[in-house]
């Protein structure tokens, strides 16, 4: 491993703690499938609840807690808690099962991960099946597709699937577990984009350990339903109507093989949080972050995105007549497998510039480009 010197290590501001990280990986192990986030956003309130003054969660599972609920200015920092998985679709009379994607679920990751599916009755264990290389030689080789990948979960009829309590429409994740890598990524599945909700829960622990007073309401907000398309952040945002909102979601490290630098934009992990530029990114609260981060000596890179950002921030954005919204990405290696990485830096270094832009906003601060 390479050693980092003095000088480099005391450069580098560290925000997450090991009772911290503890939550994190518990978080992260937790499944919590688009449209069924629940168990994962208890896990969530019940880690934020002693730095909040009051929380609330809408009818379809979004957790918010609020920091002085009855200010009238009301700044929101956002992430969103559930993760791809897949729907069962058919299940055959001799026990194998076909899946729909629920989310942007990569059918190409599949063969041979093992899965959980979540039935009425408990956790059932399954495998995604895929015919052995001896049995391929000399053919045309198929490739994964979700006309072809299967589940199989030990049975040999329809009906004794069905009597585990599998029925079209369970839903079924992947079975892997949260771990350190090199003592400097960490690694799992579902860090897009629990590792955003774990980072403004730290943003409200930080707030509170350190006895920060806010001028204006801070929601803390964790919706359900990106992955299908922002669904959570419109409802919630419907809500709370807020004057200001901060998104931090996962953008794509293209510092590996196989990812046009030309096209995806030059990211790296461990180079800092990612500012971005979209039409639904305010330019004044975006010069905000970017002032927040030169001021304190935060590293960040840039991205531009051309029509949307794919994020809650576009929900947020075009909610209420216009809310002031920005995006603060973190950059993360292999998007929507179950091993996706994030630099451990990189996390303090989101939390830190939320945290920092949080103290800087000015109750009733005006982002208007300009104004009568």
């Amino acid at each position: 491993m390479v050693k980092k010197s003095n000088k480099e290590e005391s450069a580098h501001q560290r925000v997450v703690t090991t009772e911290s990280l503890a939550f994190f990986e518990k978080y992260i192990n937790n499944p919590s499938p688009t449209g069924f986030e629940w168990e994962g956003q208890r896990l969530w309130l019940d880690y934020l609840k002693p730095y909040v003054d009051k929380t609330y969660i809408d009818n379809y599972g979004t957790a918010v807690g609020i920091i002085n609920p009855d200010a009238k200015y009301k700044v929101v920092i956002e992430a969103h808690a559930d993760e791809i998985s897949w729907f069962v679709n058919y299940i055959t009379k001799e026990g194998l099962i076909y899946v729909i994607r629920n989310g942007g679920s990569d059918h190409q990751i599949a063969p041979s991960k093992r899965v959980n599916i979540h039935t009425d009755n408990g956790m059932v264990k399954a495998v995604f099946g895929w015919p052995a290389i001896h049995t391929r030689s000399g053919e045309k080789e198929e490739v994964p597709s979700l006309k072809n990948i299967f589940l199989d979960c030990g049975c040999t009829s329809q009906e004794e699937v069905e009597a585990l309590g599998i029925h079209v429409g369970t839903v079924v994740t992947y079975e892997d577990e949260f771990m350190v890598l090199n003592d400097r990524y960490y690694v799992g599945r579902a860090l897009d984009n629990r590792a955003g909700g774990f980072m403004i829960a730290e943003v409200a622990r930080l707030l509170k350990e350190n006895k920060k007073k806010l001028p204006f309401g801070l929601y803390v907000v964790n919706s359900v339903q990106e992955e299908i398309g922002l669904r959570g952040a419109e409802m919630i945002a419907d809500y709370i109507k807020p004057n200001v909102a901060i998104v931090t979601d996962v953008t794509h490290d293209t510092q590996t093989p196989m990812i046009n630098k030309i096209t995806q934009g030059d990211l790296a992990c461990g180079k800092g949080p990612v500012v971005s530029y979209a039409p639904a990114v305010q330019i004044n609260l975006n010069r905000l972050l970017i002032s927040v981060a030169q001021q304190h000596n935060i590293p960040f890179q840039r991205q531009a995105s051309s029509r949307f950002t794919g994020t809650d921030t576009d929900a947020f954005a075009y909610s209420n007549g216009g809310v002031p919204s920005a995006l603060i990405s973190l950059p993360l290696r292999y998007m929507h497998t179950t091993v996706e990485m994030i630099h451990k830096e990189d996390v303090d270094n989101v939390i830190r510039l939320i945290y920092e832009t949080v103290l800087t906003i000015q109750k009733d601060q005006d982002f208007r480009t300009f104004s009568n």
